[in-house]
């Protein structure tokens, strides 16, 4: 098989290039996928009762990109939905990150913006010399606060030490000195009307051919092709001739409940209790209304769904031999956060495929 273009993984970030080769550039484009269907970690589904489940855990858009809301827009509408999460702390659920409202209700007396900041004055340390993310918590909310809401969560997210863990991992979670329970402030929120899958169909054509179940590695005799997006993993690319870069990977535990509500809020987690680290109610995050509810329940596991890379000082070694040979290559676009070992935020992949996209039109016009 000859194509013009081949893209491995149909999730976000293969879907979007493969829109705008087709699209603006007017190529055909094969598209090799694993799983059995598309849309990677993004894809949800009706269940038997008819509700919007998302199956790879909750999935909220947010961005400040007006370029990237715009962009998906072209496929669908949003159900307008503000993210707030609850975390279960001394036996209360209060609002998380933390804010003044956390802090007021943790330590029972009003926290202003200026008694806030007298606290995490005294309880901040330089950030400067921090190395891993037990440092830069402490130092960033105080040794109460880290053990509270960071400690145990993180231990059982990644399922190992705190001070084992890479200290930009503590960067995504804000600290707010005002009333704002939101998870994210950014000015574009909300989940696609129909979920994020019927978004993701409408990207396809006529000039998009996708074999589903179809591992790359196993066909890659068989096609030839003027230039290849990949979005797998990047150790696998290269036949882990370097070793494996690990993910913490999560199993997924569904109920259906017989009852129009479940909990307070679309997410709760649960630092300090159990052995899974949030909940999940679906009809919160989608604005449906149902007779029932599905929740769902996250195990991090050693082995699964690949979903958050592992950062570790030992890992990021074996990371850049990875990238020396990536970067050798001349018909080889490596795309999306398995192909680059990253965490990335749904803009986030969305505005790197935009990017990308781009530059695959200035060399084609050089």
């Amino acid at each position: 098989m000859k194509f013009d273009y081949v893209i491995v993984g149909a999730g976000i970030a293969g879907l979007c290039m493969a829109e705008r080769i087709t699209n603006v550039l007017h190529k055909e484009v094969l598209i090799i996928e694993k799983r059995s269907h598309i849309g990677g970690n993004l894809y949800d589904c009706y269940d038997e009762n008819g509700l919007l489940i998302q199956a790879y855990g909750p999935h909220i858009f947010h961005t400040n990109d007006a370029s990237v809301f715009s962009y998906l827009s072209t496929f669908t509408t949003w159900h307008e939905y503000q993210h707030k999460v609850l975390s279960y702390v001394n036996g209360e659920y209060v609002p998380f990150p933390v804010n003044l409202c956390t802090l007021s209700q943790i330590f029972h007396e009003p926290f202003t913006k200026e008694k806030a900041q007298q606290y995490f004055q005294k309880v901040q340390q330089d950030p400067q010399s921090c190395k891993t993310f037990e440092d830069i918590a402490i130092a960033s909310v105080g040794a109460d606060l880290y053990e509270m809401f960071y400690k145990h969560y993180t231990e059982k997210q990644w399922g190992m030490p705190c001070k084992e863990l890479d200290a930009s991992i503590f960067s995504r979670i804000p600290i707010r000195l005002n009333n704002d329970q939101r998870y994210f402030s950014d000015r574009y929120q909300g989940i696609p009307k129909a979920g994020f899958t019927a978004m993701m169909k409408r990207m396809l054509n006529a000039k998009m051919h996708i074999l589903l179940n179809t591992d790359y590695q196993q066909i890659k005799d068989e096609i030839s092709y003027e230039k290849l997006i990949y979005t797998g993993p990047l150790d696998a690319y290269y036949d882990y001739c370097y070793g494996h870069l690990p993910y913490r990977c999560l199993r997924f535990a569904f109920e259906t409940h017989d009852t129009p509500s479940y909990q307070q809020a679309a997410v709760i987690n649960y630092p300090n209790d159990y052995d899974y680290t949030r909940i999940t109610e679906f009809k919160k995050l989608t604005g449906q209304e149902h007779k029932h509810t599905v929740i769902l329940k996250e195990f991090p596991v050693q082995e699964g769904i690949q979903c958050y890379p592992i950062l570790q000082p030992k890992i990021n070694a074996i990371l850049a031999q990875y990238q020396r040979l990536a970067e050798q290559e001349k018909d080889v676009i490596f795309l999306g956060r398995l192909a680059n070992f990253k965490y990335y935020n749904i803009d986030q992949i969305v505005a790197e495929a935009c990017k990308c996209f781009a530059q695959l039109c200035e060399k084609s016009d050089a």
